[in-house]
């Protein structure tokens, strides 16, 4: 039987869809444009696929790239109640927990926050016991719908935050979300991340039960997954546990799929959609991950995100006199550029003018009315390659050896040399890059913790590398194929005993 796959992304202005065979190739793709509520969009673009694929029997796996999470965020909607739990006293009292959150963020997630004694040093000593009978003191006076723990350093120990997590379920039967999978050290940018996850419990649920009900109005046995934020998957039971590794997954999956389809596995990505344009790097054919942190919805993170850099240009950015952008008119080109008949100059219609055409587009030069070939166009190009030459110039870092893959539904508005790139490519599928992206992931686990420097480093570095390949097979990974894909060490200076930071990645492929 044949081994189909499907991917999907929802992005903010279309949600595309691809199969692909056993070999890997893309036999039918499809966009439409993503729906306020997402998921009308991403049923739309499945049976698009599905229309085109014979025997939708052969599909054995779906994998779903989604904006889900992220916009629950920012539109302060669909979140839950947390109980906000630090083991941390009396050590880190001077900052409370969501001291940096925005009013209205803090107000719709937090059911009560509180710091008892607990947590580590860096070394994995002690700060103090860990007192539980403050924990369910607490507790017994929240209203919550799921509980996030964050204990100091529990990179480094996780032992209070595993008895806490042991207790809630036990006594209160809540969710919980504890630090030490989510976030890396760095104590209250891990515990904003893991207070988010919690929140977004309710939202996964409502993911995985649109996802899996599309799939058995359809008809399908396929087993689904959803994408993560590092171009990796993650089984539906994983993803309820780590919602919060769902976003950035779109950038991350375009970024995959320039790689599986250029060929190149170390590039420069520029993604253009209809309202922005993402750039990322490609290393080793995985995201090249920020080394700062990441703000989601005003709250700063540490957990794993692309590299991206977006920047306000499109193929539905609004050309005016003087200027382009940032608005858009989205998922709206079709009826306002003015190639599709409409009365707003878009950067379409610039590049149109300029002779940039889509495939599939050559009659759009005679729709350009002619009134509109005007300095105003010219000038929004020469804008607009100035924006992307300057982007592409912050993200190599000077180096202007690698290539620069094009994709995404606007890539036709990029010109052909770019500086700082050695030359453009431009793979067939581009415009469905972010599904490819999606379908042809792996799943993957990592570790990031603190480990001594001294005769026992081996034996602990072994421990981490076990214990990262064995989080990856949760995710979804076949236990024989999963490898270390990325191991790095960092010694730690000024402590009583010699240590270093370990971060491990292990991937490898779907388990069947």
């Amino acid at each position: 039987m044949a081994d189909l796959r499907i991917g999907i992304d929802v992005g903010g202005t279309n949600t595309d869809a691809v199969v692909l065979d056993a070999g890997g190739r893309v036999i039918a793709k499809a966009k439409r444009p993503t729906t306020p509520e997402v998921t009308g969009g991403l049923r739309a673009a499945l049976d698009a696929v599905l229309a085109q694929v014979e025997d939708r029997s052969q599909v054995t796996r779906v994998m779903l790239g989604t904006t889900h999470a992220t916009n629950a965020i920012l539109e302060r909607r669909g979140l839950g109640r947390v109980a906000v739990l630090r083991l941390g006293a009396p050590a880190t009292t001077a900052v409370p927990p969501l001291s940096d959150w925005p009013d209205d963020l803090r107000t719709t997630v937090s059911a009560g926050e509180a710091i008892v004694p607990g947590g580590h040093y860096v070394d994995g000593r002690e700060i103090g016991p860990l007192d539980l009978d403050a924990v369910r003191r607490f507790l017994d006076g929240a209203e919550a719908d799921a509980v996030a723990v964050t204990g100091v350093f529990s990179p480094a120990d996780d032992g209070h935050e595993r008895r806490v997590a042991e207790l809630v379920a036990a006594e209160y039967g809540l969710p919980v979300s504890v630090s030490h999978e989510i976030g890396s050290l760095g104590l209250l940018e891990r515990e904003n991340a893991t207070v988010l996850n919690a929140a977004l419990y309710g939202v996964a649920a409502h993911v995985t039960d649109a996802l899996t009900t599309a799939l058995a109005e359809r008809g399908l046995s396929a087993r689904p997954y959803l994408a993560q934020n590092d171009g990796t998957l993650m089984t539906l039971e994983h993803a309820a546990r780590l919602p919060v590794s769902t976003i950035g997954s779109g950038p991350a999956n375009s970024l995959r799929g320039a790689a599986y389809l250029s060929g190149v596995q170390d590039a420069i990505v520029v993604d253009v959609g209809g309202t922005s344009t993402d750039l990322g790097v490609l290393a080793g054919g995985f995201p090249r991950e920020s080394a700062a942190a990441t703000e989601i919805g005003g709250v700063l993170t540490n957990f794993r995100m692309p590299d991206i850099l977006a920047i306000a240009l499109g193929g539905g950015t609004v050309v005016r006199p003087g200027g382009v952008g940032p608005g858009s008119v989205g998922y709206r080109i079709a009826t306002e550029a003015l190639v599709f008949g409409g009365t707003t100059a878009t950067m379409t219609d610039a590049a149109v003018a300029a002779g940039r055409v889509p495939p599939g587009g050559e009659d759009w030069p005679q729709r350009l009315p002619s009134a509109h070939e005007s300095t105003m166009l010219r000038d929004a190009v020469t804008r607009a390659d100035e924006m992307v030459a300057d982007a592409v110039d912050r993200m190599t870092l000077g180096r202007t050896d690698r290539p620069l893959v094009a994709v995404g539904g606007g890539a036709f508005l990029l010109p052909q040399e770019v500086p700082g790139a050695s030359r453009v490519i431009r793979p067939e599928h581009a415009e469905v890059a972010n599904a490819v992206g999606a379908a042809i992931a792996l799943a993957s686990g990592r570790v990031d913790t603190i480990l001594p420097a001294g005769e026992s480093r081996a034996q602990a570095i072994e421990s981490a590398k076990e214990e990262a390949q064995a989080r990856a097979v949760a995710a979804g990974a076949d236990p024989s194929t999963v490898e270390i894909v990325d191991l790095l060490e960092v010694p730690l200076s000024y402590l009583s005993e010699p240590a270093v930071r370990v971060h491990v990645k292990a991937a490898g492929p779907l388990a069947r």
